[in-house]
């Protein structure tokens, strides 16, 4: 047996943290590496020794094998836990970690390397018996094989990955493929197979000792996806709950997987199904899934404990325990989804979610949502005997959750927890596709939502107000004080009086209470609570209406603000990976100009209109802040 002792998470956020919970509870001391961005995170105290890694890209920090190393050494680690991302899956990683002496939370060395490439995987498990979907090569890719989809051979996440449903594309899709693969994993291999458009993402948690004992610890759906990246996630399937006969041969698949590359510790093997219950090998992740908490959920397992333990020796009992009830599990992103997943960034001025739901989170409030790193946020996960009971209540805690400064894709979530096809378990890849994204709060709870906050406002001046006469006061009816407010592009203007009865608002609206935090409403007769929070430049509004966040629009514009018409600014800070045209060139509205990177995705920027490139003020390879002048389109002389 080994005896692990101090464990060095060579991680960051929330699966640190969650790593860190597990190692308290078994008596380990623990130790954080953490790059300059990433110094006040809350899982660095957490820690009891944290190490900093200078830089922030991860390049120059989380991705640096060798400083990871030195860091366990300097703190006296004597284990290495990777968590997920990062170098987790990377097998040279693994290797040094074994010759400097420390003990690897993780699978053997040869395991990773055989599933790093996902070509190679694929003929291993095509070998072991593992049904797989055929590999095409772009050359023999025709028109009856359509539509493909052209993916990494390296890595995964959803980067370099492309659904091609034309011919003429495909070389234009394999060229951008293989660039944002070999910019992410440093390998641009890629390779195509036949797209399954309403596919079903169906994966099996495995556990296996160092005897020879392995165990299928249930399955999972993760069919809700964007940019082929996991939104929801749950424990059992819909699908293999409808189709019984399908777990075992799926069981028997995962373990056959396992067994044949002789497999140590967690993992997961991923297949894409169909509604009549065949499914195929897509990869096999040597490391611990961002969805583990609902196979934890509905088994009563700790599998980062089981790790340890499997890392030190212990063997398994022959059987895991079976599955019970259900769970949901949901990523919180910082993101807007109605602007095409658009990362977003900031502080986080406040996060709270409702108690009686697990919230593995790597955020408090006050975090800094940096560019740098994954938009995920926390994962918010429900559980219980009863799907829809379950969904509704975790759509029911995003609702009246207060996450205030940074936008997320809390609407979203809790929209998908509701919607009908969800609930009938109708879920596949294609999800976004046939039912859209959803909308945030409609126009008229916005407008409501504006007006309490100007009445919020207004009452907190007047309460500062040593003689108690506000601005706009007036001794007889006369003009409404108003205010503005934006929502994206959209502007508010709502208006209220200050009379010698206080606070009125105006329209439907009858007010019964303003306080700078509290505003009550009486809207067409239905009396409404809102919650009011005011930090500089932004004002959230929470309310069962709908969770707003306002931008206060100033009376006067400072000109040093403005942008010449035609600009195209930085939607947030990241880096330009790829430059597309030249100054001079002639473009079509909707053209790609060039390409953001930016929280681990890839973001395009395109030409507003028809036009000439009059401006090109940034090269491949530059950092930008939010709101820089990326290119001038102007009008075609």
């Amino acid at each position: 047996m080994t005896r692990i002792n101090s464990v060095l998470v060579a991680n960051r956020g929330e699966i640190a943290r969650r790593i860190f919970r597990t190692a308290r509870d078994l008596g380990l001391s623990t130790v954080a590496v953490h790059s300059t961005a990433d110094a006040s995170m809350p899982f660095v105290p957490e820690a009891d020794a944290a190490v900093h890694l200078p830089g922030n890209t991860p390049a120059d920090t989380y991705l640096r094998a060798d400083l990871i190393i030195e860091a366990a050494q300097r703190a006296g680690a004597d284990a290495i836990h990777p968590g997920y991302g990062f170098l987790s899956e990377n097998a040279a990683f693994a290797q040094a970690a074994i010759d400097a002496g420390l003990t690897w939370i993780g699978p053997p060395v040869d395991a990773i390397s055989s599933m790093g490439s996902k070509i190679e995987a694929k003929k291993l498990m095509a070998a072991a018996g593992v049904p797989v979907l055929a590999e095409l090569t772009p050359a023999e890719v025709g028109a009856t094989d359509l539509p493909v989809l052209v993916k990494a051979s390296a890595g995964g996440g959803g980067r370099g990955m492309r659904v091609v449903t034309r011919l003429e594309d495909l070389a234009a899709e394999i060229e951008a493929a293989s660039a944002e693969a070999l910019s992410a994993f440093g390998d641009g291999t890629v390779f195509c197979e036949r797209y399954l458009a309403g596919g079903r993402h169906i994966e099996v948690q495995v556990m296996a000792d160092q005897h020879g004992t392995i165990w299928a610890v249930g399955e999972r759906e993760c069919s809700i996806q964007r940019r082929h990246q996991k939104v929801v996630e749950e424990a059992p399937s819909p699908l293999v709950e409808r189709i019984p006969a399908m777990r075992p041969r799926l069981y028997d698949a995962a373990r056959t997987a396992a067994a044949a590359i002789g497999y140590v510790g967690a993992g997961t093997v991923e297949f894409l199904a169909d509604e009549a219950g065949e499914f195929y090998f897509l990869e096999m992740n040597t490391r611990l899934q961002v969805e583990h908490p609902v196979t934890e959920e509905t088994t009563g397992l700790d599998l980062v404990e089981l790790q340890f333990a499997i890392a030190g020796g212990a063997q398994l009992v022959p059987e895991p325990p079976p599955t019970v009830g259900h769970a949901i599990e949901v990523r919180l992103y910082a993101e807007d989804p109605l602007r095409d997943w658009q990362p977003q960034t900031g502080v986080l001025h406040r996060f709270d979610l409702s108690s009686g739901v697990r919230v593995d989170s790597g955020v408090v409030d006050g975090s800094e949502v940096s560019p740098y790193y994954d938009a995920m946020l926390a994962k918010v996960i429900a559980s219980g005997p009863d799907r829809t009971a379950v969904a509704r209540r975790l759509a029911g805690v995003l609702e009246r959750a207060a996450i205030h400064g940074v936008g997320t894709n809390r609407d979203l979530l809790a929209w998908i927890l509701r919607h009908p096809a969800f609930l009938a378990g109708d879920t596949d890849t294609a999800f976004f596709d046939k039912h859209g994204v959803g909308a945030g709060p409609d126009d008229a709870a916005v407008r409501v939502s504006a007006l309490a906050a100007a009445l919020a406002d207004a009452a907190g001046r007047q309460a500062r107000t040593p003689v108690q006469v506000a601005s706009g006061w007036r001794n007889v009816p006369s003009q409404p004080q108003r205010k503005k407010y934006q929502v994206g592009a959209v502007g508010y203007e709502v208006a209220y009086r200050l009379t010698r009865d206080g606070l009125v608002a105006d329209g439907n609206v009858r007010l019964i209470q303003a306080d700078p935090e509290r505003v009550v409403l009486d809207v067409d007769g239905v009396r409404r609570s809102f919650a009011v929070a005011a930090y500089a430049g932004l004002v959230c509004v929470d309310s069962p209406l709908g969770n707003v966040s306002l931008t206060p629009v100033a009376r006067f514009v400072d000109p040093a603000q403005q942008v010449a018409a035609g600009s195209l600014v930085a939607p947030m800070p990241g880096t330009v990976v790829r430059v597309g045209v030249q100054v001079g060139d002639k473009v079509t509205q909707g053209q790609p100009l060039l390409w953001l990177e930016a929280m681990k995705m890839e973001h395009t920027i395109a030409a507003p209109a028809d036009g000439v490139v009059n401006e090109l003020p940034v090269d491949a390879g530059q950092q930008v802040e939010v709101g820089a002048v990326l290119a001038v389109v102007g009008e075609d002389a």
